[in-house]
């Protein structure tokens, strides 16, 4: 009977044995203005071992933290040069591309864990899960993905930044992660992963929202909730800005 019990509290004895991660970010609602150049979000926490003391090993302790923005439905095209002309070629769409992907750690990604964790946990670049809306052969698929990335990359919705989190005494950690100003608005997350020995121990999430205020959370309503309204009042003015530049030109 003894041993039966044993078996059975096993489990959660060895789950209330993890270590458990209490992260916080510095600013969880971002507003954007007209005069929005960016933000810089620090994320920090702590970091809560069982009893309250460290590992008794030598194992190092790392932590990886990943901000996405809300996922979105794009349509890549390449384009192909004939008869000296560029033009569309082929193309591929994607369900589910995080709109935003920024990932801090504190060691290269490929030094704490293999390539298997990185692909379900979808720690870094070459391991985001895009989800094609149209079968096409892999080696097409991985040439748009790294496109994709690419451009991305170059806007600065999607970096890396290996070494950036600072582990202060195995039991703090924080690290400083920049929000471009052309970032998309809506509900972001900022995910922690604390790994020892090449394996995920534990994982905690808060919730960033970013979104319009003043004069461009009111044309952004608009276009939402009145998109027919919103369209001829777009058409209107651009019809009389065009009459009104071109009755100053004759003017002039």
């Amino acid at each position: 009977m003894r041993r039966l019990l044993a078996l059975t509290l096993a489990p959660l004895l060895m789950a209330q044995a993890k270590p458990v991660l209490v992260p916080d970010v510095s600013q969880r609602d971002i507003e954007i203005a007209y005069s929005f150049t960016g933000a810089e979000l620090l994320l920090f926490g702590a970091i809560l071992y069982p009893g309250g003391r460290l590992p008794d090993d030598d194992k190092p302790t790392d932590v990886v933290i990943v901000v996405k923005g809300p996922v979105q439905s794009i349509l890549m095209r390449e384009k192909e040069q004939v008869a000296g002309i560029w033009v569309n070629a082929a193309r591929l769409s994607y369900r589910s591309a995080p709109s935003f992907y920024a990932i801090a750690s504190s060691k290269p990604i490929t030094q704490l864990v293999d390539e298997r964790t990185q692909a379900i946990y979808e720690l870094g670049l070459d391991s985001l899960q895009l989800s094609p809306a149209s079968s096409a052969p892999p080696p097409e698929q991985d040439r748009f993905v790294r496109g994709l990335v690419d451009l991305r990359r170059r806007a600065g919705l999607y970096y890396e930044a290996p070494r950036a989190v600072e582990i202060t005494d195995g039991v703090l950690y924080r690290a400083r992660v920049s929000i471009p100003a052309r970032v998309p608005v809506g509900r972001f997350t900022a995910e922690t992963f604390l790994i020892r020995d090449g394996r995920v121990l534990a994982a905690a999430t808060r919730d960033i929202d970013i979104r319009k205020s003043g004069f461009e959370r009111f044309v952004a309503r608009a276009a939402d909730n009145h998109a027919i309204i919103y369209g001829l009042v777009a058409v209107a003015l651009s019809v009389l800005f065009g009459w009104t530049a071109g009755w100053v030109a004759r003017r002039l």
